[in-house]
């Protein structure tokens, strides 16, 4: 069995994280809805123009939840790679990593709350 590609420049180090975000993009359904959300909120953000200390935040958290799903992505391909069979460890394993997207997508909706509902409450009010 031949090892897996080594980067041996920042280039190729670039090109081997953009294939795994590709995969992940094409396998991963909840990705594609993270991602939908983020759209929508930065087309929220623009429409309602926050400032940029909340736009900080906003793309902090996007960069989260995106990245933690991919992370995610990663343990259950290693857990499925090590323990084909059913395992009680590697289920700890996938929920642990699917609830730390858990986590930080309900943190991350708390503080759209906190930043978008006062204008939208302008807005309706």
């Amino acid at each position: 069995m031949k090892p897996p590609a080594r980067a041996g420049s920042f280039w190729q180090s670039l090109a081997f994280a953009l294939a795994g975000v590709r995969h992940a993009l094409r396998s991963q359904r909840n990705l594609r809805i993270h991602i939908t959300i983020a759209v929508a909120v930065a087309i929220a953000g623009f429409v309602l123009r926050i400032s940029l200390i909340e736009w900080a935040v906003v793309v902090t958290l996007i960069a989260l939840v995106i990245g933690l799903e991919l992370l995610n992505t990663a343990v259950e391909a290693l857990v499925d790679l090590d323990s084909p069979e059913p395992h009680s460890l590697a289920k700890v394993a996938k929920d642990t990593a699917a609830g730390a997207v858990l986590v930080a997508a309900v943190g991350s909706v708390a503080a759209g709350l906190i930043i978008f509902l006062p204008r939208l409450w302008q807005i309706f009010s």
